[in-house]
């Protein structure tokens, strides 16, 4: 009988899983129908904006270099947005694709809660008062993570792609799905890196790592993140370092949280 409960127990708790993760899927999907309805706006408003001359990341960077007096090929920004589609069905796809991709980005903070909804019943009281701000912070520096690869890392990796050409006589047309799927990872893949302060706290209240792993691994972590770098944004030495500069901070950072964590631990024991 022991036995036939600890496994309904067991059931019970995978059923209630189940039923969180299906309302996370509702609201993507509901966002995902919302930005799917407004698809034209979406498209050229946002994910193609950085194909135009104006976007404002190309005039502060121009005007960046002209304040310290260099030329700058951001002044004068050319880009082809002689996109293509090779597939009947590939613009229909991409758009259900996208869509979801987008609605996973803007109900990120609700997947969160119910993440929290169902981790939380399993923690004492005193640690469900403390991990409160959880959503709140996980969601402002994933929300973050979302302006830094649009505003910076996504105009960088367009330039520099739309502009490579090894010889005159191969012309860059580039089918549309493989911009958008530029533009959408980038907003994915850094932003979740962005959450990487709130993975070490967890991670180090479960005693998984401490601020000395962390510390004895800092030049490590420095050449993975310089690796890293070097996937998501374009082959430059400029754009490496504009992504690696933020990510260390936020190491840096996860570094302090981790020690206040420790120190609380420690106390909690006195």
């Amino acid at each position: 009988m022991a036995e036939n409960k600890n496994d309904m127990s067991f059931l019970s708790h995978l059923e209630e899983l189940r039923w969180h993760l299906v309302r996370s899927f509702v609201a993507i999907t509901i966002v995902a129908i919302a930005i799917f309805s407004f698809s034209n706006i979406v498209y050229d408003e946002f994910l193609l904006a950085h194909l135009s001359s104006d976007f404002p990341t190309y005039d502060w960077l121009c005007k960046g270099a002209q304040l310290f007096g260099f030329e700058s090929d951001f002044c004068n920004v050319q880009l082809s947005d002689n996109l293509i589609s090779l597939a009947p069905a590939s613009q229909i796809m991409n758009l259900i694709w996208t869509s979801m991709i987008l609605g996973l980005i803007v109900a990120f903070p609700y997947v969160l809660w119910e993440l929290w909804r169902f981790i939380s019943p399993g923690l004492h009281k005193t640690e469900r008062k403390k991990s409160r701000a959880f959503i709140f912070y996980a969601s402002l520096l994933f929300f973050i993570g979302v302006l830094f690869s649009y505003f910076v890392i996504a105009p960088l990796s367009v330039y520099f792609f739309y502009n490579f050409e090894i010889t005159d006589l191969i012309e860059n047309k580039f089918d549309f799905k493989t911009h958008i799927n530029l533009i959408t990872n980038t907003l994915l893949g850094v932003s979740l890196m962005f959450e990487l302060p709130v993975i070490i706290y967890f991670l180090t209240r479960m005693g998984l790592v401490t601020p000395a792993f962390l510390k004895k691994y800092r030049k490590i972590s420095l050449v993975l993140v310089l690796i890293l770098s070097a996937i998501i944004t374009p082959p430059d030495i400029a754009s490496q370092i504009i992504v690696t500069i933020p990510i260390m901070i936020l190491y840096e950072i996860s570094i302090f949280i981790s020690k206040r964590v420790v120190k609380k631990a420690e106390k909690s024991k006195k």
